[in-house]
C-alpha cells in the first residue's frame, strides 16, 4: 500500500479538523481529495507528509510509519503545498540544484535538474529569478522540486489554484504523465478537476470522509 491512514483524529483547540479518517491508496493510483475549503484536506496532507502530527491514529507511507520512520517517509514523498513556498530571489536552476542538494543527490545532480526542467517545461525560464515568473511557471517549479528526488508518492495540495485555463490544462497534463509511474494524491474543491485527472475521488466534509469511489 502506498498510503495507509487509520482512524486519524486531529484537534486544534476546540476544533476537530479530522474525525476518525481512514483510507488506503494503492501504488499507481491518482486519487483526488475533494471537499470545500476548511474540510480538512490540507491537514490530512500535512499529516501524511510528516509536517504535522495527528492527535490520534496511524499513518504509513510505502510501509514506513510517520512516527517511527519520518525521514524514510520524506524520502518516499514529493510534496507541493497549497501556498507554494519558493525562494523568489533564487534562479530556477539554482533553486532546483539547492533542493537536489537537500535530498543529497550527489551523483548526476545537474543531469537530474536538467531532466526536471525538461519534464516540467521550464526550459525557457530556467535562467530567470523565480520572483519574475508567472504563477503558472512557479507551480511548475514547485512540481519540479517535488519530483526531483524521484519519490514514489506525490502529494499535491490544490496544484491548479489561481491558474488561468491554459495553465490549468498544462499542469493537469503534467500530473497525468507523472501519474503513470507514481502514486498521486491531490486536493481540490473543484469536481471537474477530479474528473479530468483522477482514477478515484475521496470526498471529505467537516473532517470526515463521506464518499470514496471511482
Amino acid at each position: 500500500m502506498s498510503i495507509e491512514v487509520k482512524q486519524v483524529i486531529k484537534i486544534y483547540g476546540a476544533q476537530r479538523a479530522l474525525d476518525k479518517v481512514s483510507l488506503s491508496i494503492h501504488p499507481g493510483e491518482i486519487v483526488g481529495l475533494l471537499g470545500p475549503n476548511g474540510a480538512g484536506k490540507s491537514t490530512l496532507m500535512k499529516i501524511i507528509t510528516c509536517y504535522l502530527p495527528p492527535t490520534e491514529g496511524e499513518v504509513s507511507v510505502c510501509g514506513h510509519d510517520i512516527y517511527e520512520e519520518s525521514l524514510k517517509v520524506r524520502e518516499k514523498v514529493g510534496y507541493l503545498p497549497e501556498h507554494n513556498p519558493l525562494y523568489l530571489e533564487m534562479y530556477v536552476r539554482e533553486y532546483l540544484e539547492f533542493v537536489a542538494g537537500i535530498h543529497q543527490l550527489k551523483t548526476n545532480l545537474k543531469a537530474r535538474v536538467a531532466e526536471m526542467i525538461d519534464l516540467t517545461g521550464l526550459g525557457a525560464e530556467q535562467n530567470k529569478k523565480i520572483g519574475a515568473l508567472s504563477k503558472g511557471y512557479r507551480q511548475r517549479v514547485g512540481l519540479a522540486q517535488a519530483l526531483i528526488h524521484d519519490p514514489e508518492v506525490l502529494i499535491l495540495d490544490e496544484p491548479t489554484s489561481g491558474l488561468d485555463p491554459n495553465q490549468i490544462s498544462e499542469i493537469r497534463n503534467l500530473i497525468r504523465s507523472v501519474g503513470v509511474t507514481k502514486t498521486v494524491m491531490l486536493s481540490t474543491h473543484i469536481m471537474q478537476e477530479v474528473e479530468a485527472i483522477c482514477d478515484r475521488a475521496i470526498i471529505i466534509h467537516h473532517g470526515q470522509i463521506v464518499a470514496d469511489d471511482t
